[in-house]
């Protein structure tokens, strides 16, 4: 992220996916692709496709990212639904200790290390389209609609937060701070969109796929040690069932497509610096045959697991209605699937959380928009909900903050 270039307009750039120091990042726009509502996944995956095959490719490193890429954020939710799709005029990329620089047209190959990003001077917080106030509320609601049916299991609310800077805000300077806290997390920065996410939605390698399921949450208490912490969320009946709904909702999406798929019966603890997760990690083959006849490219395996239990509810169909009626704002990108795709349909996807949506911006400052959301069941607690989700609101928070 130091090669990326200064002077990026926040609305637009930079582009990037990493990890532990591999991914990559790229700025200019040689493309963009825009797609709404339900027909967002195949409609950038067809034009994505079309795009790929026209162009003369020149790769001698052959390894998924090299050669063209576009970087994509989907909309969570089918109405309105505006997704992008970028293809970058210059591409950084590093993995397994080999890096590669990609181009589009004629541009010149030579790298700088830009100087640091400057923090954003003085930040203000307040109210976003749906306060915590009315959020505990919709929590309270939707436990007492579970508690009153059997036909919905699960629904995952979410809300904003609004921060405003007296300073320009570089989106480097986030991605910086972030990539350094967490550096286990994908980070990532698509239109506007940053953020350091935990979760690995979907990965495809030729016709391997895997993906990091996570859902059940713990987090910091008083008098509670870190392995007392580990215990608790393990040993939570609460955590457990939300976490089986989410890793059973991207199996159920993977197997049409796979001739094998392994799915862990008990899950592990990830431990991040704000909160503790369960986890699980499901990995696949594709069918060859599905992959072979451009069926099984990563766009369309990403729509047929989103959205998962973890990020919507369970069953699906129930939970979207009640998000709908419940939650009174408009997610956009929040929770939706984020990442990049190659020209052989291979890339990596996570879910856009742990994000801010930089929203405006004037010679004198910016403003971004954060969001946290909460899986609800029906023994969860409003005020428990509420503490859950300004913990997830910490990482970006403390970003902006330049906390060390």
């Amino acid at each position: 992220m130091d090669l990326l270039p200064e002077g990026i307009s926040p609305d637009s750039g930079p582009l990037c996916w990493t990890r532990h120091g591999e991914g990559v990042v790229g700025w200019g726009e040689a493309l963009r692709i825009e797609t709404e509502r339900e027909e967002r996944f195949v409609a950038a995956d067809e034009r994505w496709q079309r795009l790929a095959a026209r162009m003369e490719v020149d790769d001698e490193v052959r390894l998924p990212g090299t050669g063209p890429v576009a970087f994509a954020s989907i909309a969570f939710g089918d109405d309105p639904g505006s997704s992008v799709l970028i293809v970058p005029e210059v591409v950084l990329g590093q993995r397994g200790g080999v890096r590669w620089i990609t181009t589009i047209g004629e541009h010149d190959r030579r790298l700088s290390r830009a100087a640091p990003a400057r923090a954003p001077g003085t930040i203000r917080y307040s109210d976003g389209e749906f306060p915590t106030t009315r959020y505990r509320q919709a929590v309270a609601e939707a436990v007492r609609r579970m508690r009153g049916s059997t036909e919905l299991s699960k629904v995952v609310l979410a809300h904003d937060l609004l921060a405003t800077t007296s300073e320009p805000l570089n989106s480097r300077y986030l991605l910086g701070n972030l990539g350094r806290r967490y550096p286990g997390c994908w980070t990532f920065a698509v239109d506007g969109l940053v953020g350091a996410t935990p979760e690995l939605l979907l990965q495809r390698n030729g016709n391997e796929v895997s993906s990091r399921v996570l859902a059940g949450t713990a987090w910091p208490h008083e008098g509670r040690t870190q392995r007392q912490l580990m215990s608790e969320l393990l040993g939570s009946a609460k955590n457990r069932g939300e976490h089986t709904y989410a890793v059973r909702s991207l199996a159920d999406g993977l197997e049409p497509f796979c001739k094998e798929l392994d799915v862990p019966t008990t899950p592990e603890v990830l431990r991040l610096r704000n909160v503790m997760h369960l986890a699980s990690d499901v990995s696949g083959q594709l069918d060859p045959m599905l992959a072979q006849n451009g069926h099984a490219g990563l766009l369309r395996l990403v729509q047929s697991v989103h959205p998962t239990a973890a990020v919507g509810g369970t069953p699906t169909a129930g939970a979207i209605e009640l998000i709908d009626e419940l939650e009174e704002m408009n997610r956009e990108r929040y929770a939706g699937p984020v990442g990049w795709v190659d020209a052989d349909g291979n890339g990596e996807f996570g879910i856009a959380l742990r994000c801010a949506r930089i929203t405006w911006h004037s010679g004198e400052g910016s403003r971004a928009r954060l969001f946290a959301g909460c899986g609800v069941v029906p023994d969860s607690d409003p005020d428990t909900e509420v503490t859950e989700a300004e913990a997830k609101l910490l990482p970006v928070r403390e970003a902006l903050e330049g906390v060390r």
